[in-house]
């Protein structure tokens, strides 16, 4: 809901999108180190203390907005220091909650605990851009984050209740800190082939298969529907993603989970190839709209391509859901907090590289080839990639291996 609101309140003081996406660009290089560092602390402090610290630190940079609002001092550079300090402590706070779920819970309820966290996820980025944009409509910026500062709250009490969670031992009782325990684990995901595939492949997925910064073209130029649409586009794949989890019962059960990811992954990029095509047949068809009026909107278009967001949105959160049973099962808990750390990164930084390939694609060529061709890069380089590993290909959950 914050950053949201960050984005309208920039653009209302700038008039420019260039400054709204410099939000993301600034917190970029914080947010590696904060999930590097970040799980070496994970690694060697109580990991409650951690997770409660990053979050009260995340907390105090809501609570600074809400301040710069109510005190009438809004300058842009002011935001961009503090979403980026919001963004560092929400990066460690997060990789260290991933490490603390597998102590508290059997191997085998792990695909489930994803699968909720999928859930959860998908409210997340549904609801909370929808409250922002009511609240800053009707009761304007200052509430909107004061509401959040309150609801934020909330957060502090699940960590609260948690007992000490003392991160354990390496073998040989080495206790590392700093850029020796970050190289560490960047050894170990050398020497782990199944962790190391899960990054791979979902490193693929989002280069190639990362469609989002086409929206707004696709609401101006292709379907029509402007603001509504790009909404409805947005929507749809976190909706697959909610609906996949909470009926994912049968899923989580899997016992070849590297398989399951190559085939989560391929149905991503179906999914996304189907985009590509539905948006070509419009275009080619001559069916385009160039209206921001919803009336205008081709509906036909509109179905198919949120059908196809659903499915992806869908498809990746069953691969989310495995890939974070294999970090969480397969990783030793001594070293789980860097390698979850090194993991948000991924998560992070992918989503900006797909984004960067989608516009620069369809700056030189046209709106609908970026998913086309994207999505049948993702379903080829993931069966490639799988088939070169064939420790992961029959990764076993009775015997997790990293």
């Amino acid at each position: 809901m914050t950053n949201t609101a960050v984005g309208l309140h920039i653009y209302d003081l700038t008039q420019s999108t260039f400054m709204v996406s410099l939000v993301a660009w600034f917190s970029l290089v914080p947010m590696i180190a904060a999930g590097l560092y970040g799980g070496a602390i994970a690694d060697r402090f109580d990991r409650r203390a951690v997770a409660l610290i990053a979050s009260v630190v995340a907390w105090l940079s809501t609570v600074s907005l809400a301040t710069v609002a109510w005190g009438r001092l809004e300058t842009v550079w002011v935001f961009y220091v503090i979403t980026t300090v919001n963004a560092v402590a929400a990066t460690i706070a997060s990789a260290t909650r991933q490490a603390i779920t597998p102590r508290l819970l059997p191997v085998s309820l792990l695909p489930q605990a994803a699968a909720l966290n999928g859930i959860a996820m998908g409210f997340m980025v549904t609801l909370g851009p929808a409250a922002a944009g009511v609240l800053v409509a009707r009761v304007g910026y200052e509430w909107t984050y004061t509401v959040d500062v309150l609801l934020f709250v909330f957060g502090f009490l699940g960590l609260w209740t948690l007992p000490s969670i003392q991160p354990e031992r390496t073998p040989d009782g080495r206790v590392m800190s700093g850029l020796a325990a970050v190289r560490h684990g960047l050894r170990y995901l050398r020497e782990a082939p199944n962790t190391r595939m899960s990054f791979v492949v979902d490193i693929i997925a989002m280069t190639f298969g990362q469609p989002i910064v086409l929206f707004p073209a696709v609401g101006a130029i292709v379907l029509g529907g402007g603001a509504v649409t790009v909404g409805l586009l947005t929507a749809s794949y976190a909706v697959g993603s909610i609906v996949s989890s909470v009926f994912s019962g049968r899923v989580t059960g899997a016992r070849w989970q590297g398989r399951a990811i190559r085939a989560a992954i391929t149905s991503y990029g179906l999914a996304i190839l189907g985009l590509g095509v539905a948006l070509a047949v419009v275009t080619l068809g001559g069916w385009s709209v160039r209206s921001s009026d919803f009336a205008d909107v081709n509906v036909w278009g509109l179905v198919a391509s949120c059908g196809c967001l659903a499915w992806a949105g869908g498809s990746d959160n069953i691969s989310a859901i495995f890939r974070t049973t294999i970090l969480q099962a397969a990783v030793p808990d001594a070293i789980r907090g860097r390698i979850q750390g090194i993991f948000t990164v991924v998560v992070s930084g992918g989503p900006r590289v797909g984004q960067m390939f989608a516009g620069s694609l369809a700056a030189v060529s046209v709106t609908w080839l970026p998913p086309l061709v994207g999505g049948a890069l993702v379903v080829l380089l993931v069966w490639v990639a799988v088939a070169r590993v064939p420790s992961f290909r029959e990764y076993d959950a009775l015997d997790p291996q990293p």
